[in-house]
């Protein structure tokens, strides 16, 4: 079992729900990831996605697209990111979630990244853009230094294609909540429920909820149904504006055993 899967169920097993903040690297520059990534684990995070900035996103909305600009106006890279936290790996207690696309992990060269990034506490990663076809591209160099491939399921999946994406998802099960691109939300398409039923009856790896989550009344609705929540956009937001209190607001509304 992948270390970032062990602490998703983890959490889980405490009656609580996995919270996955997103991050921007580089966004304000590399010299606050340290303290950003230390502040979110001492507020009980269950791992943290740690976006690395391209100049072709996919589905990113306005936030992290900006986001993305500050941090590549910055300097940031995939390169840099990875020697930046692997300079304080020693304190990182939670798994990382990188979120990058595949031209620049093959820039930087498919074994030497997945060799780096385990160094540098990365535990899971995420690529976009690169379909379930081509993971063999990554999976060997992954699997041999623990990095769990995470598979994102949309909406419009059908069930044989669910079946295939939920069946090859390690550490957790990206299930994309909305058609459409990352962004507060203020409501959701119904039937997700049954939607998500429908994705874990193919697997037993757990199934979380992301695009569009921002306040702490949506971590508790898909907590219902979930095993927890990917918040990206709200999470950008309030770090530009060094607004804490609204992280811990949403942190906390995932610890349903002690909500209740």
């Amino acid at each position: 079992m992948s270390q970032l899967k062990e602490a998703i169920l983890s959490t889980t097993a405490k009656g609580d729900k996995a919270f996955i903040p997103y991050i921007m690297a580089g966004d304000g520059g590399l010299e606050k990831l340290q303290p950003t990534i230390l502040k979110l684990q001492e507020l009980g995070v269950t791992a943290i996605e740690v976006g690395i900035p391209f100049t072709d996103p996919v589905a990113d909305g306005p936030t992290i697209e900006r986001a993305g600009e500050r941090a590549l106006a910055n300097g940031t890279t995939l390169r840099k990111v990875i020697e930046t936290l692997t300079s304080f790996s020693e304190h990182i207690k939670v798994p990382l979630v990188a979120m990058t696309y595949l031209n620049p992990i093959l820039a930087y060269g498919i074994e030497k990244f997945s060799e780096d990034a385990k160094l540098a506490g990365i535990k899971g990663i995420i690529i976009p853009d690169m379909p379930l076809e081509e993971r063999d591209i990554v999976y060997t160099a992954l699997k041999a230094n623990d990095i769990a491939l995470v598979q994102l399921v949309s909406l419009t999946s059908t069930p044989e294609r669910i079946e295939r994406l939920t069946k090859a998802s390690e550490g957790f099960i990206y299930a994309v909540t909305v058609n459409g691109i990352t962004g507060a939300r203020s409501s959701f398409a119904s039937k997700l429920e049954e939607h998500f039923k429908k994705i874990q009856e193919y697997s037993d790896t757990p199934v979380l909820a992301g695009f569009g989550i921002s306040t702490p009344e949506h971590v508790k609705s898909f907590s219902d149904f979930s095993s927890g929540v990917i918040v990206g956009s709200k999470i950008v937001d309030s770090l530009v504006a060094n607004d804490w209190a609204t992280i811990e607001e949403l942190v906390k509304a995932s610890k349903v055993a002690t909500v209740k």
